[in-house]
């Protein structure tokens, strides 16, 4: 039993293959095209998935796709023509672009297939594929179930519970009730890309006082006693015109908005706006959580969509929502409704009883150290090649002696975060590391944080944390007294984006990690995204060593190979 599961309605189009209830592979497609969070058709991806998992298109059996076409199509109308001309135009823009993806697909299916046997087409609602999917491939045999995002079809929403391979819709709201699109608003307000650049408005919270409009924003976005969301429109333009999160109202609360620049200047109403708005977000999925927790009574959450990337908010739902622990999918946003899709297909559709577990988020491409070092060859590069154990300690001696390092290895993992095997890497430690790093290498916003990798057993010492991260997506606190060892990885507000590292998933870089502290004595490196800002992750050693030579990296160790711009080293 074959499926692939595709995401291609909204954005970060990714395809994955389920095979007899095991995840073979998944693929995002900008990781290929280099388009980043591309909503283009993934045929790369499809067809790289294929060839990774030993298959051609005829062995499919079945096409999980994460979007149902018409579904709550008599609401969008109806709000369209009641909302006016700029709201129907967004309307018709929205049928249009669901009739194109779904011409999309017929073509696809149409070249591929011919007059052949087609595989059967499954539709998945946009926020099953989210969290109930999201919940079958969870460790949990039941789970209180919490989606949220900007909109999937209409609904904005999806709260439930799961068990065992069936669930149950306990209630949704639905556009204009979204807490991601208001979320956005701020977003839009601080000059960044909406539905792009939401990581970066709460990376700059701390930077803010959320009390100056703490009031304000309460009154902007709620939840209600019944788990419902409040929005108070009259603030917001998105409503009518999409296209435009802030109204007149809004400038009128908040003062001048930044300019959408990398150069603009950060004023005080900017930082103090993000951090109302993060806070104020925070609280309502914390209501949200608590809410829902009460009523399923259920020990675990399982959360998706959009705004379970805001990782300082999971953070708080790990202590304080009542759960003894919650699963985000390390793709949460809508790049695993892909996978969500496909295993709602398993499990939901077909009645197959659940067999997975999605703990490891390495499940993209890998290149082999024979083609590693052909492709060195063809480059004219000069490398070196270091046995298992050798590498991983050189390695540990150039961090610590204060080069950052491109770390490609195995393979790719799935998701925003650079999780261990396309990552840069460099020491803690070191306080002047994260402006260097941003400055030099990302060539990003200095204010943006970066995110420490730990092993499992040493978290307590470090940490915060009495739970498990290996997705780098629960923010926690640094130990006050570790605060002043690991300054690069430590943001103004004294948290960090931890991810934990399990031997059993990622043993290279668990080693690497034991090797730099036996030269440093601290267990930890920073880890960031192999990646400039603007671009998706690399993918392939071409795209590494790109990256490589235009940014400030040192060394680049491919597979068991390091290149370094010093030929001393």
């Amino acid at each position: 039993m074959n499926i692939l599961g595709l995401n291609y309605i909204y954005h970060d189009s990714t395809a994955c293959i389920v095979k007899d209830g095991k995840l073979v592979i998944a693929l995002e497609e900008e990781r290929l095209t280099r388009q980043k969070h591309t909503s283009a058709f993934p045929e790369h991806a499809i067809a790289r998935c294929l060839e990774v998992a030993g298959m051609t298109i005829k062995d499919i059996d079945h096409i999980a796709i994460s979007y149902r076409p018409r579904l709550d199509l008599s609401k969008k109308v109806i709000y369209g023509m009641r909302m006016g001309r700029r709201m129907k135009a967004f309307t018709e823009f929205e049928l249009s672009q669901d009739m194109s993806k779904r011409r999309q697909l017929r073509m696809w299916l149409s070249s591929t297939f011919g007059k052949g046997k087609m595989p059967k087409v499954h539709y998945v609602p946009h926020h099953e594929a989210h969290v109930v999917g999201s919940f079958f491939v969870s460790p949990y045999e039941s789970a209180a179930l919490l989606s949220v995002d900007g909109a999937g079809e209409w609904a904005t929403t999806f709260k439930g519970v799961g068990r065992g391979n069936t669930y149950e819709c306990l209630s949704q709201d639905f556009f204009p009730w979204s807490l991601g699109i208001v979320y956005e608003a701020a977003t839009e307000f601080c000059g960044f890309r909406t539905n792009y650049d939401e990581g970066k408005t709460m990376g700059l919270a701390p930077l803010g006082n959320p009390e100056t409009y703490g009031k304000i924003v309460e009154k902007m976005f709620w939840v209600n006693d019944d788990m419902s969301i409040g929005v108070d429109l009259s603030y917001f333009d998105f409503q009518r015109y999409y296209a435009h999160r802030c109204g007149k109202k809004f400038y009128e609360a908040f003062g001048q908005p930044r300019a959408r620049s990398k150069s603009a200047k950060f004023e005080q109403n900017h930082l103090d706006v993000a951090a109302a708005f993060q806070k104020q977000l925070e609280e309502c999925i914390l209501k949200m959580a608590r809410l829902l927790h009460e009523r399923t009574k259920e020990d675990y959450l399982v959360i998706s969509g959009g705004v379970s990337l805001n990782s300082v908010a999971n953070g708080r739902l790990v202590r304080e929502s009542g759960f003894k622990d919650l699963y985000v999918m390390p793709a949460a946003g809508d790049n695993g409704t892909a996978i969500g899709a496909a295993y709602y297909v398993y499990n939901s559709v077909l009645g197959h009883p659940r067999n997975f577990v999605h703990d490891d988020p390495y499940i993209g491409t890998e290149y082999g150290n024979d083609v590693l070092r052909r492709l060195l060859d063809e480059c004219k590069l000069t490398y070196r090649q270091l046995p298992d154990g050798e590498l991983e300690r050189e390695a540990a001696m150039l961090l610590h002696r204060g080069d950052i390092l491109g770390w490609f290895q195995g393979r790719m993992e799935i998701g925003p975060r650079a999780l261990g095997n396309r990552s840069i890497l460099a020491d803690p430690t070191l306080p002047g590391m994260k402006d260097k790093i941003n400055a030099q290498v990302k060539h990003r916003e200095a204010f943006r944080p970066f995110a420490p990798s730990c092993p499992i057993e040493d978290t307590p010492r470090f940490f915060e944390q009495n739970v498990a991260d290996p997705f780098m997506l629960k923010v926690c606190m640094v130990l006050p007294e570790k605060q002043k060892v690991i300054p690069a990885v430590t943001h103004v507000d004294g948290t960090a984006r931890l991810q934990t590292i399990h031997k059993e998933t990622n043993p290279r870089f668990h080693q690497l990690l034991k090797e730099f502290e036996k030269v440093s004595g601290v267990p930890v490196l920073l880890n960031t995204s192999f990646n400039v800002m603007g671009e998706p992750i690399v993918e392939s050693p071409m795209d590494a060593i790109r990256c490589f030579y235009s940014t400030g990296l040192d060394h680049l160790v491919l597979g068991n190979y390091v290149v370094s711009k010093n030929n001393s080293a």
